[in-house]
């Protein structure tokens, strides 16, 4: 699967990066195994449903999730956040 990142995403994960940079590692090896194994049971991907049913999910860790929208073999991620934060939209 090829990875894109919204500018927007990039802006939040450098900010992540100097807070808590063991945060960003786990980002980066979790959007690289998505790439090359994307059925990885690590990464728990699973698509959501009602107003958000175009949207597919990622776990970074236990509560931080990362979501995208798949466009063929191309995944958009926008957003990473807690559980209550990515879903509230």
């Amino acid at each position: 699967m090829k990875i894109r990142l919204s500018k927007r995403l990039v802006i939040k994960i450098k900010k992540i990066n100097s807070k808590n940079p063991k945060l960003a590692r786990v980002i980066k090896k979790q959007l690289n195994l998505c790439q090359t194994d994307p059925r990885h049971k690590s990464l728990r991907i699973h698509k959501l449903s009602g107003e958000m049913k175009d949207i597919w999910s990622i776990s970074i860790s236990r509560n931080i999730r990362m979501v995208y929208i798949k466009r063929g073999d191309e995944a958009y991620f926008f957003d990473v956040g807690t559980h209550d934060q990515v879903y509230k939209k």
